[in-house]
């Protein structure tokens, strides 16, 4: 048999401090290519002499490019192995960063953020590879820790790029070159730092489940992402929503019929794995609704609108985001003790409780700093439970063989809720504004439209706790006594079978 558990001497090495640092610092990258545009989208729109629909490309982009690369390498990397499926794609995020960095040009801009996109996929990867490498005993606090990155990255970025962008002559380049050099140290940590093992699974890529699931993925987030701007009435956004609805039939059409699937549709008819990827939608959407809703609402000045702080961009990012990414680097150790002492389900559900009143102090309490740091922190931990029962939940609920794809398309209802939070936001703001602004003021947005937003953020969390408490189930093996099932399982079936075929040749 060439199954085996890990020895003793190896998890101890292989659940190390370093291990845990490098895959953070990776993981980091991931929050960068999402956020470090978002403050400088009018900058970019000046520099590159662009309006509003070719710069909302800069983050389309990134968007559509996660939905294809984030599946199809989680499943390569079960496949080949996921240090050199990391590694590779690190060496793209670094072309991607190189380039957007040194053009003028947005369509080669947009190309570059295109393969920054694909930085997306390293977050499920690193989850493998702690799955792979980290004792049981260890697994759900290093899960939470490389889980927690992600809303501190979101918020360091914010914070960079208002640092880089100040002064007279902003320049959006430096952004880009900041993402290169943290993309470049993150690529030497998991060169040195993280081993080479884990389970691989060998075959043949599918190759035609990667494009039909791209395809559906692309029309799906298109349609969210552009409604704003396209009219969602329109023929192109209707004509986007039919799409992804017959590309999603024919892509389970063909993972039915293919003999090495992409994606094993049995992980969808799992409860466990179902409701998960439910939940990551609605914390996704609560998550990208939390930020989008916060940095609008602290920067609308307060002197036209009544109400806002007339905040500066640095201002929103590091007086009233940064607070909210520092509680949820604090809280992911919290949520993974809490997921080892109650379970994933409970601790998901706590977490999102607390969301529930943090979404509603700042739907019904946003007149006052304090009210709306103090809130945003109370999000910030639930993002953080969130994000520390969710890979629990997936370990706990698939073989060692799938966790890449599995944690790969929890990944992507995420983006999914972001993208839906963004659209929801974006188009409530726009669709009620104050009256009787001065001449040449640019339109704002009633108050009344950020209340609706936080208040249908704090629903999304109420609905989470619903799917944690009645729609998943308690999971009674750990992540490694399931393996270590699995692998007696198949040894058994395999002594069953010698047996037979001794016995048969006896006779």
């Amino acid at each position: 048999m060439s199954h085996a558990l890990t020895p003793p001497a190896a998890s101890a090495r292989r659940g190390s401090t370093p291990l845990i640092l490098a895959l953070g610092l990776a993981a980091m990258v991931v929050a960068m290519a999402q956020t470090q545009v978002v403050p400088i989208l009018s900058l970019l729109g000046a520099d590159l002499h662009a309006g509003a629909a070719g710069v909302s490309w800069v983050t389309t982009a990134t968007l559509l490019s996660a939905a294809v690369f984030t599946p199809l390498l989680g499943r390569v990397g079960d496949q080949y192995g996921k240090k050199r499926t990391l590694l590779a794609v690190l060496v793209v995020m670094i072309i991607g960063s190189v380039l957007a960095a040194s053009t003028t040009s947005l369509g080669l801009l947009i190309v570059g953020r295109v393969l920054q996109g694909s930085a997306t996929a390293i977050f499920p990867l690193a989850l493998s590879v702690i799955r792979d490498e980290v004792p049981q005993e260890k697994l759900h606090g290093a899960m939470a820790l490389v889980s927690s990155t992600l809303a501190f990255g979101s918020g360091l970025s914010l914070v960079v790029t208002g640092l880089l962008t100040q002064g007279n002559h902003p320049d959006y380049h430096s952004v880009f070159w900041f993402s290169t050099a943290v993309s470049a140290l993150a690529l030497l940590a998991v060169a040195f730092l993280v081993p080479d093992g884990g389970k691989r699974t060998g075959g043949r890529i599918d190759f035609l489940g990667a494009s039909t699931l791209a395809v559906f993925l692309v029309l799906l987030l298109l349609g969210i992402s552009q409604g704003h701007t396209w009219g969602w009435s329109s023929d192109r956004i209707i004509g986007c929503f039919l799409g992804a609805v017959v590309m999603a039939a024919v892509w389970v059409l063909v993972e039915l019929r293919v003999r090495n699937p992409l994606v094993d549709m049995r992980m969808f008819s799992h409860r466990q794995v179902a409701f998960t990827n439910v939940a990551g939608l609605f914390v996704g959407f609560a998550s990208f609704a939390q930020f989008i809703g916060i940095s609008y609402l602290v920067q609308m000045p307060e002197r036209l609108a009544g109400y806002g702080f007339t905040a500066s961009v640095l201002r929103a990012s590091v007086e009233y985001l940064l607070p909210s990414a520092l509680i949820s680097l604090v809280a992911a150790p919290v949520g993974g003790l809490l997921v080892r002492r109650i379970g994933a389900r409970y601790t998901l559900a706590l977490g999102a409780l607390v969301g529930v009143a943090g979404f509603a102090w700042l739907a019904w309490g946003h007149g006052s700093t304090p009210n709306v740091i103090a809130a945003g922190m109370l999000a910030g931990i639930a993002i953080a439970f969130g994000y520390a029962s969710m890979p629990a939940l997936i370990a706990a609920s698939v073989p060692l063989e799938q966790t890449g794809i599995a944690n790969g398309i929890n990944s992507i209802s995420r983006s999914v809720g972001s993208s839906i939070a963004s659209a929801v936001v974006t188009s409530l703001l726009a669709s009620k504004l104050i009256a009787g602004l001065p001449a040449g003021v640019p339109p704002l947005p009633a108050e009344s439209q950020f209340t609706a937003s936080f208040a249908i953020a704090s629903g999304a969390l109420l609905l989470t706790v619903a799917v944690a408490l009645f729609g998943l189930t308690r999971v009674s093996r750990p992540a490694l006594v399931a393996a270590a099932s699995t692998v007696k399982a198949e040894a058994a079936a395999e002594a069953a079978s010698d047996a037979e075929v001794e016995l048969d040749a006896r006779v």
